[in-house]
């Protein structure tokens, strides 16, 4: 009886140390939950915008006082702007390139593509655009321009009649500024031996090939959009095809 008892327990004794053992050579289930928990997480991929303007634009219109620009939101936040879109603008290339010395500024609709006009400009004079958002966001790329603002005036000239040895001619010159216009002066350049023989409704300046013809005592003085002429008597070898002057003051 006693050595049955023994021989059994030795038995068991021996199936505890197999059991141990082979538990020893496997994690337990908390090891292999702290495991689990202390892994290194697969990172989120940073996303990458493309190489592409998220704003374009450029000029479509111009008055003496105005600017109208053409723009498009290329693309979306992260990598664009939603609207409105903030326009900028300067009197100079480096002041547009160092966002420095912003004259004048107009805000966008709500629209992605779209027109905006900014006011308040001096006329005849060249201008640089921006584009950022309002929030202070500034687009790193476009730098648009020179866009520039019409004169105070306008001049268009016509070729009435002419022969063998000249021809007649009329100027037309009309305010294009908000403002009545105390004088203007349009001038030109010849493209051959052209000489004025005379002149009505204006007073002939110049020599040579460069013309120019300031108004006369009487008509001077030009309403808003208002309008005057003068006339020539030109002297040529030959009929220019066109005559294209340029008014100011």
């Amino acid at each position: 009886m006693l050595r049955t008892l023994g021989a059994a327990l030795a038995a068991t004794l021996a199936l505890t140390g197999l059991t141990a053992s082979a538990d020893a050579g496997r994690p337990s289930a908390t090891t292999a939950m702290t495991a689990a928990a202390t892994a290194t997480p697969t990172p989120t991929p940073t996303l990458a915008c493309p190489p592409a303007l998220p704003v374009t634009g450029q000029v479509t219109g111009a008055t003496a006082t105005s600017v109208t620009i053409t723009y498009w939101m290329v693309l979306s936040p992260p990598c664009g702007y939603d609207p409105p879109l903030l326009v900028s603008l300067f009197t100079s290339r480096e002041d547009a390139t160092a966002w420095r010395n912003p004259v004048a500024e107009a805000v966008t609709g709500p629209e992605r593509q779209g027109k905006v006009t900014v006011t308040g400009l001096a006329p005849d004079t060249d201008y640089w655009f921006r584009f950022g958002d309002t929030h202070g966001t500034r687009d790193p790329y476009v730098i648009g321009g020179p866009a520039r603002t019409s004169g105070t005036c306008s001049a268009t000239a016509t070729i009435d009649a002419s022969w063998g040895g000249g021809f007649v001619a009329t100027v037309t010159v009309r305010n294009d500024g908000a403002e009545p216009a105390p004088g203007w002066l349009v001038s030109w350049r010849w493209s051959g031996d052209e000489r004025i023989q005379s002149v009505w409704g204006g007073v002939a300046e110049g020599t040579g090939q460069d013309v120019a013809v300031r108004n006369a005592s009487w008509n001077g003085t030009l309403p808003p959009g208002g309008s005057t002429t003068f006339g020539l008597l030109v002297a040529a070898g030959a009929t220019p095809g066109t005559i294209t002057p340029k008014c100011g003051r």
